[in-house]
This record gives C-alpha cells, sequence and structure tokens, in this order.
C-alpha cells in the first residue's frame, strides 16, 4: 500500500498528468496553497483528496502531506516531474517485495528549453522521492529543503523527467521565489551581506555551473542556465540587505 502526495500552487496545466501517472498509487493526496485556477477542481475530479493549507515553506508544507497520509509508504513528486513506465514499474516492483531501504532516490533527467541537459551541475541530481514515513521527513530549510532519512537508502534504476522550464520569465520567477526564500532563512540566521556577497558568491555561482560543472558543453542553454541562477545569487543578497535596511 502506497500514498502518492504533492504540493501544488496553481498547477492547471499538470495535475492531470500527475494524478493519471501516480494512479497506481492507493491513495493520492494534494496539499494546495490556495490555487486560484483550476488545480483544486482537476484534482478532486480525478479522485484526489485535496488539502488547502497557507504556504510558509515548502517543508512545512511536504511535511503536512507526509502527516495526511494514510500508508507508511511514501511517493512524493514535484509537479514537473514526470515518471517514465520503466520507472513506474520498478517502484511498483519494490513496493510489491519487502524493500530493503527505508528510503530511495531517484536521479532526475533535467530539461530546459526543450533541451535534455546533461551537464551544467545536474549530472548527479537526485533526490529521494520514495520513502517509509515512518523514517523519513524534510528538514527545517525554507527552500531546497532534503529528506532526513534515519536509515539505508538505496537508488532506483530508472530516471525522472524533470520538466521545470514552462517559459523564461517563469523559470526566473520561480528561482525568484526561492531566493526570496533563501534571503529570509539567511535573515533567521542574522547574516548580513558585504562586498564578498554581492560580488564573489554570484560569480563564483556561474564559473561553477558552466565551467568547473561543465554548463559550457551543454551550448547557450548551459550559459543560460549559469547565468539566471548566478543571478538568483545576487537578488538573494539584495533582498536580504532591504530586510535589514527595514528594521534600521
Amino acid at each position: 500500500m502506497i500514498s502518492a502526495l504533492a504540493i501544488t500552487r496553481n498547477e492547471e496545466e499538470h495535475i492531470e498528468r500527475y494524478i493519471k501517472e501516480l494512479s497506481f498509487a492507493n491513495e493520492i493526496i494534494i496539499i494546495d496553497s490556495y490555487s486560484n485556477d483550476k488545480t483544486v477542481e482537476i484534482a478532486e475530479s480525478l479522485g484526489a483528496t485535496v488539502i488547502k493549507r497557507e504556504f510558509k515553506n515548502f517543508s512545512e508544507q511536504k511535511n503536512a502531506a507526509i502527516s495526511k497520509a494514510k500508508y507508511d509508504w511514501c511517493l512524493f513528486f514535484d509537479l514537473d516531474e514526470q515518471l517514465p513506465k520503466p520507472l513506474i514499474e520498478e517502484i511498483k516492483t519494490i513496493i510489491a517485495s519487502k524493500p530493503k531501504c527505508i528510503a530511495y532516490k531517484i536521479k532526475r533527467q533535467f530539461h530546459f528549453m526543450g533541451k535534455k541537459i546533461k551537464y551544467s551541475g545536474f549530472q548527479t541530481d537526485e533526490s529521494v522521492r520514495l520513502f517509509n514515513k515512518q523514517f523519513c521527513q524534510y528538514n527545517e530549510k525554507l527552500v531546497h529543503e532534503t529528506m532526513s532519512c534515519n536509515g539505508k537508502i538505496g537508488k532506483l534504476k530508472h530516471h525522472l523527467n524533470h520538466k521545470t522550464y514552462k517559459s523564461f520569465d517563469n523559470y526566473n520567477q520561480k528561482l525568484n521565489h526561492y531566493s526570496k526564500l533563501q534571503a529570509q532563512d539567511l535573515y533567521q540566521k542574522n547574516v548580513r551581506p558585504n562586498g564578498y556577497h554581492f560580488l564573489f558568491r554570484p560569480w563564483y555561482r556561474f564559473m561553477h555551473q558552466y565551467f568547473f560543472r561543465f554548463g559550457i558543453l551543454d551550448g547557450k542553454e548551459g550559459f543560460i542556465i549559469s547565468y539566471v541562477h548566478a543571478f538568483s545569487v545576487f537578488k538573494r543578497y539584495v533582498q536580504l540587505w532591504n530586510m535589514h535596511r527595514k528594521i534600521e
């Protein structure tokens, strides 16, 4: 028995595909941050359980979904992650047997501007997506949360497709949202930005993705990815600077 979980906010473009791909699960639970499109309507029409909850951060939202799961074994995919049939069959086989691990990582194949990205830092991109909730929970980071697991973690053979790119503006807005959450996290830790943060950190992010992680081999898409990620680092510290400035 398995629970499929997701968090949503205006995902009418992806919700039907997600539910159909996860239809082999015994239940599908959606934690929705008050979408104003047809996300909830579509999800409920396809048999998913939808719970509306105000968004504070990704960790709280995902842990709230886990707390609602009826079964110990859970699947947690983002709405822009697509499950090929071989991956679905592998998951079903593991659940049907006695899993030897308490969680399993799945490699993500990143797609950007219609192109499969082989490098740019994504060549080692993998995350826990199948887990036993008795031993696993998301950490308390506001963004780029990771799963904390008390036990052995395995890795599935097949990958999923991560198609996060809708348009350049949409991708940039998503990174901007992450930047704000990261700035809030740093603010809570009383980090004050300086020249190092404004100049070196964005420059290093670009160099790391484009040269050290071989983004240059992904062509113009690799350059764009490296640039927008570097700029999002810069925006993180501008937003952090503004937070401190408002209370002074």
